[in-house]
């Protein structure tokens, strides 16, 4: 079971969600994840230590009783996504996953500064 943190203000990240969400549900898995949209229900985020500005910045995903941020969140997530469960020994192997979390982190900073530039939040 996976609890994923998003933000649908992001068009980008919405999107994405939502993808994840039909892959799941195509193939049945709808019960493994917790959907927490962060633009609707900011409350969510206290109890857990975790700030607005850094959820909305990466996508942050709760595996197995382990915060997962960013790209880790991004694997963890397609671990528990069919057709995508490919994609963790591509970009999760311990040679290109520094690789990885540099490009999710440069990519996650241009979307966050593009919508807070668009008046996002």
């Amino acid at each position: 079971m996976l609890t994923v943190y998003y933000n649908s203000a992001c068009p980008v990240c919405k999107a994405g969600i939502e993808d994840q969400r039909t892959r799941m549900a195509r193939r049945d898995v709808r019960g493994n994840a917790e959907w927490v949209d962060i633009a609707c229900d900011t409350d969510v985020l206290a109890p857990l230590g975790l700030e607005i500005e850094r959820v909305r910045h990466s996508l942050h995903v709760v595996e197995d009783g382990q915060m997962r941020i960013g790209a880790d969140a991004f694997l963890a997530l397609a671990r528990a996504t069919p057709g995508q469960r490919w994609l963790v020994p591509l970009l999760g192997n311990p040679v290109i996953l520094p690789v990885t979390r540099f490009a999710y982190d440069r990519f996650a900073d241009l979307l966050y500064w593009w919508n807070r530039r668009r008046g996002r939040w």
